[in-house]
């Protein structure tokens, strides 16, 4: 992946449960090692609360997700990726546990999901979402991250 491309960054901690871990250094390095393009982004951290809002009001489903990509860019020739990624913490905390990952591992994958994601990569369909995980591997891997769709 380029790693050279220029970030502007906001990371937002309504829910600060995992701001001592989850650290905007931290955070920096993962969405650069995703990012294919020039961005803005801001990722926020959310309770379940918020997150179940948000999943309802913008995607019509009444439950908490794990991750939410809003992407603004405009103009497909644009050359800079305009995203928010929130990330609900309740959700995170729980997935990390259910599959025996450390929270840290699994927050470099969501985010790594959602940058993708804003960057207009998607999971419809099969294709789709070969190409986007295969890209996630390779990105986690690059970043000392074990494969994320494998069970240990």
């Amino acid at each position: 992946m380029l790693q050279k491309n220029k970030l502007s960054l906001s990371v937002q901690y309504p829910d600060k449960r995992l701001q001592d871990i989850i650290t905007r250094p931290k955070l920096r390095s993962w969405v650069k090692a995703a990012l294919l393009a020039p961005a803005q982004i801001t990722l926020r951290f959310v309770d379940a609360a918020e997150g179940k809002d948000l999943n309802r009001n913008y995607r019509g489903k009444d439950y908490a997700t794990n991750v939410l990509t809003f992407a603004y860019t405009e103009d497909e020739d644009s050359e800079t990726t305009q995203a928010d990624i929130i990330l609900c913490t309740d959700v995170l905390q729980l997935e990390a546990a259910e599959q025996e990952k450390s929270v840290e591992e699994h927050a470099a994958h969501l985010v790594v999901h959602g940058v993708l994601h804003a960057q207009g990569y998607d999971h419809e369909s099969d294709e789709e979402a070969e190409e986007m995980e295969a890209l996630e591997i390779e990105i986690l891997a690059d970043l000392g991250f074990r494969n994320p769709y494998i069970n240990l």
